[in-house]
């Protein structure tokens, strides 16, 4: 059986702030690539981002807000059925035996 000889390589020493600033640059060119991806990436980027955060605001108090109309609906609708229960009940308008 024949072994291969193994390549040694030497280690090679970097400075921390080197692999800092390399790790900031290409997080850098990532951000930049991913926002021209989707268009954002022009003059007008930081105003359409700050629409779109209004937009997702505005959306989000809509939900909230249906959420509770929807809410004061039913306890409405629930005050309403035991007052006529309530009439029936006693009879106030001579309905009933």
């Amino acid at each position: 059986m024949e072994t291969e000889p193994i390549e040694r390589r030497r280690m090679v020493t970097i400075p921390q702030e080197d692999i800092q600033d390399m790790l900031d640059r290409a997080a850098e060119r990532g951000a930049r690539l991913a926002l021209h991806q989707v268009g954002l990436d022009g003059e007008d980027a930081a105003h359409d981002i700050r629409e779109l955060r209004n937009l997702l605001d505005a959306y989000n108090e809509a939900k909230r807000e249906a959420g509770m109309t929807l809410v004061k609906m039913i306890v409405a609708g629930l005050v309403m059925a035991l007052l006529a229960g309530t009439v029936l009940k006693l009879k106030l308008f001579g309905g009933g035996q």
